[in-house]
């Protein structure tokens, strides 16, 4: 089969590979139908990752049709449409029994598909865990419509979740990449008083605007002042930093009223540092990721009511043996793209 592969840092290379076998009675063969990019991939290749293997086949991102299942599988039959999670988690261990799943103490927990095993960008993918890792797509979903169920969506849901959101609260969002519009998405669930979406790019601002007119839009050129002028306490009382630059780490703890909450969403190609001199007295609390990817039934539920729609986010679509034009694409951030969509032949 073809897969997309971790050769080396800085390279990336389509190769064949001999289609994945069961290992385990947890483990299920999936064929992919279609998969998609992330930054974690060019995190990856740029050797921000340290516990990616080389050799391994690329991509934590897709859905696809279940072709084989070991015996212990029961919530999943082969011939059934299927998201697959981000992460890998055995489902009983302290940290998934609370809700931890990045941490699952498995040697293969956490975000594995991708980093640490074969990925997705491929025709099949072996899924480890099976019960926990794949979930149903209802039939009146189509696959673009359930692609980022396992991953950034469920990154989105997760940093709303955690960021303890009230109607009372203005929000601010930094990014409006595929991750921040996620996370706008279901921080929209939560119906604050306000949201605040800060973006460099004016394409993404356009689109911001077009999709979401309700969203208040800003830039980072003198931010902290704009959220100041537009929030009741000094700042904004729950900030979500998706962007994942040094600029905009400073930016998420200086547009932070007092005893506000930031999470941090983003994934960081170099260390960032806390200025505890010049950040005492705010009081602030940081949560930070991974995202514990545990909800991506009750995601689909909202997909089905109409209450989640990330499907205007795919700009670009190209077949599995295309897969380079669509990496050169996404990293280089041509054509105004946001999303590709990569559908196997």
């Amino acid at each position: 089969m073809l897969a997309y592969t971790y050769v080396e840092k800085g390279k990336f290379e389509l190769r064949e590979k001999e289609k994945p076998m069961l290992r385990d009675e947890k483990d299920a063969i999936v064929k992919v139908t279609l998969s998609s990019i992330c930054t974690s991939d060019l995190h990856i290749k740029h050797g921000s990752v340290p516990k990616a293997v080389p050799g391994i086949t690329v991509g934590h991102e897709m859905v696809g049709i279940v072709e084989q299942t070991g015996s212990e599988v029961k919530k999943v039959k082969p011939g059934d449409r299927v998201t697959v999670n981000v992460e890998t988690f055995c489902g009983k261990c302290f940290f998934c029994r609370n809700g931890y799943v990045n941490n699952c103490t498995d040697k293969d927990g956490g975000w594995a598909l991708g980093c640490r095993i074969d990925g997705g960008q491929a025709e099949y993918v072996r899924v480890p865990y099976a019960d926990q890792g794949l979930n149903v797509i209802p039939e009146n979903v189509t696959d673009e419509q359930a692609l980022f169920v396992g991953d950034i969506l469920a990154t989105g849901f997760w940093a709303a979740r955690i960021s303890e959101i009230k109607e009372e609260d203005t929000v601010l969002i930094l990014g409006a990449g595929p991750t921040g519009i996620c996370t706008l998405l279901c921080v929209m669930l939560k119906k604050p008083k306000r949201i605040i979406v800060c973006e460099k790019e004016k394409t993404r601002r356009e689109f911001v605007r077009k999709h979401y007119p309700e969203v208040i839009l800003a830039e980072p050129e003198r931010l902290p002042e704009f959220v100041r002028e537009n929030s009741e306490h000094g700042g904004a009382d729950v900030v979500l930093e998706a962007a994942g630059t040094k600029d905009t780490f400073r930016l998420a703890w200086e547009c932070a009223r007092p005893n506000a909450i930031v999470t941090v969403v983003a994934l960081y190609d170099e260390a960032q540092m806390l200025p505890l001199p010049e950040m005492y007295g705010k009081n602030l609390t940081f949560k930070t990721g991974g995202v514990d990817g545990c909800d991506c039934e009750e995601i689909l539920r909202l997909i089905v009511e109409g209450k989640i729609d990330t499907t205007p986010l795919i700009t670009h679509r190209y077949s599995l043996s295309h897969i380079e034009e669509a990496y050169d694409l996404f990293e280089n951030r041509k054509d105004n793209v946001i999303k590709t969509a990569v559908f196997t032949e």
